[in-house]
C-alpha cells in the first residue's frame, strides 16, 4: 500500500516537473522572442533617437550655422526692402504707366515675404531686428548702397503721372543695384545656407528687373520727348 502511494507521488511529481519544464521552456521562448524583439527594437529606437539628435545637431552646425556677415545682411536688407515697398506702394495712386504699376506690384509681392524670412532668422539668432522707419523717412539708412534719403522719398511722394514714373524707375534702378551689391557680399562671405540662397535670388531677380526698368526708362524718355516735340 505504501509502495503504491510512493509510486503515485513519484508519478505526480514527474508529471508536475515535466509540466513546469514545459511552461518554463515556453516562457523562455517568449522571453527570447521578446528579448529578441527588444534587442531589435531597442537599437532601432536608439538609432532613431540618435538620428533625430544627430539631425538636430546637424541643423545647428549646418543649415542653422551663421556668421556676422549673415547677421549684417539680414539687418541691412530688411530696411532696404522696406524702402522698396514704400516706393512700390506709391505707384498705385501716382503712376500713369500700367507697366510701372505691374512692376511695383511684383516688387511688393516678392520682397514683403523676404522681410518676414529675414526677421525670422534674426529672431532665431537672438539678434536685433531693425525697427521700421516712420512713413517714408529712411534717413537713418541713407548711407546704405542704393538707399534713398528723406529728400528723395519726399520728392517721389509729391510726384505723379509720367514724372513719377521716370523718377520711380530711376530711383528703383539705383535701389536694386544697391541690393545686388549687398547680396553679392552675402554670397561671397556669408555662411548661412538659406541666406546665401536668398542672396542669389535677389541677384537674379533684381538684375532682371533692372534690365526691365532701363527699357521702361527708354520708353518713358522717348514718349516724353515726343510729347515735348
Amino acid at each position: 500500500m505504501n509502495s503504491i502511494r510512493t509510486r503515485t507521488r513519484r508519478t505526480a511529481l514527474v508529471a508536475a516537473t515535466a509540466a513546469a519544464a514545459f511552461v518554463l521552456a515556453a516562457c523562455g521562448g517568449d522571453g527570447d522572442g521578446g528579448s529578441g524583439s527588444g534587442h531589435e527594437g531597442s537599437p532601432h529606437g536608439s538609432a532613431s533617437a540618435r538620428a533625430e539628435a544627430d539631425g538636430g545637431a546637424g541643423n545647428e552646425t549646418g543649415e542653422d550655422a551663421h556668421n556676422a556677415q549673415d547677421v549684417a545682411f539680414a539687418q541691412g536688407m530688411i530696411p532696404h526692402h522696406r524702402q522698396a515697398l514704400d516706393m512700390a506702394r506709391l505707384a498705385a495712386d501716382r503712376s500713369a504707366s500700367p507697366e510701372v504699376k505691374d512692376l511695383a506690384a511684383r516688387i511688393e509681392k516678392a520682397q514683403d515675404p523676404e522681410i518676414t524670412t529675414m526677421t525670422g532668422w534674426l529672431t532665431a539668432w537672438g539678434e536685433d531686428v531693425p525697427e521700421a522707419m516712420s512713413g517714408t523717412d529712411h534717413s537713418g539708412h541713407a548711407g546704405m548702397p542704393g538707399m534713398m534719403d528723406g529728400a528723395d522719398m519726399a520728392k517721389l511722394e509729391r510726384a505723379s503721372g509720367r514724372a513719377f514714373d521716370t523718377m520711380f524707375l530711376t530711383m528703383m534702378v539705383e535701389h536694386h543695384e544697391g541690393a545686388v551689391e549687398m547680396a553679392g557680399t552675402e554670397k561671397a562671405k556669408g555662411r548661412h545656407a538659406p541666406a546665401k540662397a536668398l542672396a542669389e535670388d535677389v541677384v537674379t531677380a533684381q538684375n532682371a528687373e533692372i534690365t526691365e526698368m532701363n527699357k521702361l526708362l527708354g520708353k518713358e524718355g522717348k514718349e516724353g520727348k515726343e510729347g515735348r516735340d
